[in-house]
């Protein structure tokens, strides 16, 4: 039996190649099925092959997005820890040069300050820990914390005993050796995330090789379905549009016409056959039709003005509920009496409406499924009541509510002509997660801006005013942000020191950015002479909005000072 059915199908299938071979040589010998059943069998198999080489694009486009993340935090943190060492080694310099224990205190605080910054920076590089650096960070933190414990005890010195007692506490080896081994960790945590970022670019570039598979894919999927609409116009619509204007002139009375495609084998071939039945079942009527009275005539024309009419009735019907269905929002019609007159599929999903609510009925009925299902808790009449007269008022609204699921649906309202009223409901839920998301990251990267020990200004490139300085920059200009915004360089420093920043802006305007730093002396209206380190980067272009200068400051006055 097995071996019989075996050989059933390879007969069967030896039968539609050589369909297939003859319809390739221009001989249609396939029929309308096998040719639309062929065609959708490839297009699904290439969809198949869509289909996993999106997921395989998904999974590569998580794993870059997590390693990158990762890699840019973990070098976020190894910078900031850089320079919190820094600056507590500018604050033990502070302690050694002090004359006596009352001007130690000022430095103290800063240190113990930068020293509990350290320590939570620190911690915070725990959330970044992979494979790859666990074992160095391991090592990298306990000598953050003999760091921190030394610091600590030079604090304790300066302030009870002296400063000479502090200094000789710093000026050791053990001190320079472990300074020594966490510049080393933080060069080696550098390397190891920057090969980390490497590899994360690796990743974007396979992405692009699988986003150009899915091009491909897609491309075949696309010339799939041209085909598919060729072979159906040429084999089915165009056919079936002759045999419809065929159908169409018996019906008018011409049963003399000719019926095309009789000689064809397929089911467009049978079909010509049966329409020509009905053309000769038609002549036949036509001709008892004729023995019949003139009130039988005039009966039938009426008949089939009704038929006619009805038909173009349920067409328009049709036409109307496939044109509401097809909306991506939910949609709800009501009378002036808040009955249904219409719904489409999207609103009953936003509120999951049984089969058993359709047009005409209530839309109290509506709110009672929605008070049962959890999706309402105020009070029906009083809603219903604003309903009604909105209706009345015939004033278009629009409002956003929270439904108890926690989905947000925004709600468009607009008078019909005839006193109806048609509201228009989408789910907006995902757009105001999103919203919110972006308004977080947006004060997230704010406070990550004004907290930096290096002074950052923004001045607008059209105009040459200040938009922004952070608190840094505050305190090294020593003005506040209120008296510096809006204003440019003329407006708040000497002529002299006007012109060297404005032939600054010209040399990074010409240079595109400047990330070497450049050593300025200026004059400060409120700090005197200074001597700053300035990097500067120009974002956008000429002729856009956003065309900002942005300057990374950096005092270096008592480092000259202290130097000399």
């Amino acid at each position: 039996m097995n071996a019989a059915a075996l050989g059933s199908g390879l007969d069967a299938g030896t039968k539609l190649f050589k369909k297939f071979v003859s319809f390739a040589r221009g001989s249609d010998t396939l029929s309308v099925a096998e040719k639309v059943y062929s065609i959708a069998g490839f297009l699904a198999i290439v969809t198949t092959f869509l289909l996993v080489m999106s997921i395989q694009t998904v999974r590569l486009q998580t794993t870059y997005r997590h390693m990158h993340a990762s890699s840019a935090e973990a070098a976020i943190n190894v910078g900031r820890i850089n320079t919190l060492i820094y600056a507590i080694v500018m604050e033990s310099r502070g302690i050694y040069m002090s004359a006596d224990r009352a001007s130690v205190k000022p430095f103290a605080e800063g240190l113990l300050r930068r020293n509990r910054e350290l320590a939570g920076a620190v911690k915070s590089m725990e959330r970044t820990v992979g494979d790859d650096d666990a074992e160095q960070i391991a090592g990298f933190r306990q000598r953050i914390a003999q760091f921190i414990e030394f610091r600590q005890e030079l604090v304790r010195r300066g302030l009870e005993i002296s400063p000479a007692a502090a200094r000789e506490w710093g000026d050791n080896d053990a001190n320079r050796t472990l300074r020594s081994k966490l510049n080393s960790d933080l060069e080696t945590l550098e390397r190891i995330y920057g090969q980390r970022a490497r590899d994360a670019d690796d990743l974007a570039n396979e992405n692009r090789y699988a986003a150009a598979y899915l091009f491909v894919l897609g491309l075949a999927a696309l010339v799939l379905a041209g085909l598919n609409v060729v072979v159906m116009r040429g084999s089915v619509v165009g056919a079936l549009a002759e045999i419809t204007q065929a159908t169409d002139r018996i019906a008018d009375g011409d049963v003399k016409s000719e019926v095309p495609h009789l000689g064809r084998h397929d089911e467009i071939g049978h079909l010509a056959r049966a329409v020509q039945h009905f053309r000769d079942a038609v002549a036949r009527i036509f001709e008892l039709e004729e023995l019949e009275l003139g009130t039988a005539q005039a009966r039938d024309a009426a008949r089939t003005e009704r038929d006619n009419f009805n038909d173009k009735y349920q067409a328009k019907k049709w036409q109307l509920s496939a044109a509401i269905n097809s909306m991506p929002q939910g949609l709800i019609m009501l009378d002036g009496k808040a009955n249904v007159v219409a719904m489409n599929g999207n609103y009953r999903q936003i509120y999951n409406l049984p089969e058993t609510i359709q047009a005409g009925s209530t839309l109290e009925e509506i709110l009672e499924h929605r008070v049962k299902s959890g999706l309402f808790s105020g009070d029906i009449a009083k809603f219903l009541a604003a309903i009604l007269d909105r209706i009345a008022k015939r004033e278009p609204a629009a409002n956003e509510i929270a439904l108890n699921d926690g989905r947000i649906i925004k709600i468009y309202e607009r008078p019909m002509d005839g006193g109806g009223w048609v509201s228009v409901q989408e789910d907006v839920t995902e757009q105001r997660q999103r919203e919110r998301i972006l308004q977080r990251m947006e004060r997230f990267l704010a406070t990550i801006i004004e907290n930096v020990a290096e002074g950052i200004i923004a001045k607008d490139a059209r105009n040459q005013r200040y938009v922004f300085v952070n608190k840094a920059a505050e305190k090294m200009i020593g003005m506040s942000r209120g008296e510096i915004i809006g204003k440019t360089a003329r407006e708040l420093f000497s002529p002299e020191a006007a012109e060297l920043i404005e032939r600054r802006d010209q040399q990074l305007l010409a240079q595109k950015q400047q990330l070497e730093p450049i050593i300025d002396t200026i004059d400060n209206p409120a700090r005197g002479r200074r001597v700053i380190s300035a990097r500067r980067v120009q974002i956008g272009g000429a002729g856009e909005e956003s065309h900002m200068f942005v300057t990374m400051i950096e005092d270096r006055t008592e480092k000259m000072v202290a130097a000399a």
